[in-house]
């Protein structure tokens, strides 16, 4: 995919974050990255997503260093580049601070499996990260963000859960895609509301494994047979 094309995808994708109501004002923000150029694109920093263009799509290396756009990347965008880094399989990022998504991300928890709507998705529960420390935050607090997201996967696979919450922060999401990503991130803001609820009704709710598996499945990998060919 030429630069250009993959500009106006990070915009659309951007866009779409907006009608799908997981963003206000400019919380929010959508990378893809060109594997065989080693290149990001990404969001501008605080821009209104009404002034938005396609053309100020950032460009960027994996070292963070700007090679096209007039316009400063979203503050983010080291956190991105970490994930691509570290997660060689997937295209597309996304960051927002859904509310749902970011309230388990504020109380510190992982959002449970406890449907199949959940395993449809992700094959277990949604991890959240551990607190950062002093050092971290103090540092290269971005990058370090991405630090410790990849360390919450260090057993886990991220093409079977696509997405984290970071503690006190918000949820990162994932796919081959920006729109893979940013498809993720509805789905986790959905099923966070879900167990929300889920867990109100009844604190003790249990998942049976066996559906966790079959949902799973079903969606995902050689013996797939959800939807059409």
């Amino acid at each position: 995919m030429d630069l250009k094309k993959l500009k106006e995808e990070v915009f659309q994708a951007n866009l779409d974050l907006v009608k799908h109501n997981l963003v206000i004002f400019t919380w929010g923000n959508v990378s893809a990255i060109d594997r065989e150029r080693g290149l990001v694109v990404i969001k501008p920093s605080g821009v209104a997503y009404d002034d938005m263009t396609a053309d100020d799509m950032v460009v960027l290396n994996l070292e963070g260093n700007v090679v096209e756009g007039q316009l400063k990347p979203s503050s983010d965008t080291p956190t991105h580049i970490e994930l691509y880094k570290n997660f060689p399989e997937i295209g597309g990022v996304v960051h927002t601070h859904s509310s749902y998504a970011t309230a388990w991300a504020q109380a510190g928890v992982d959002i449970p499996i406890i449907g199949t709507t959940h395993a449809d998705y992700f094959a277990s529960d949604i991890p959240c990260t551990r607190d950062m420390t002093k050092e971290e935050v103090e540092g290269e607090y971005e990058k370090e963000t991405g630090t410790v997201i990849v360390e919450a996967f260090a057993d886990k696979n991220p093409n079977h859960i696509p997405g984290v919450i970071v503690k006190n922060h918000g949820p990162f999401t994932w796919g081959k895609d920006a729109h893979e990503a940013v498809h993720n991130s509805v789905v986790m803001e959905a099923v966070a509301k879900m167990a929300l609820v889920s867990k109100s009704v009844n604190p003790n709710v249990t998942m049976n494994p066996l559906l966790t598996k079959k949902h799973f499945d079903r969606k995902h990998g050689s013996n797939a047979y959800y939807g059409q060919k």
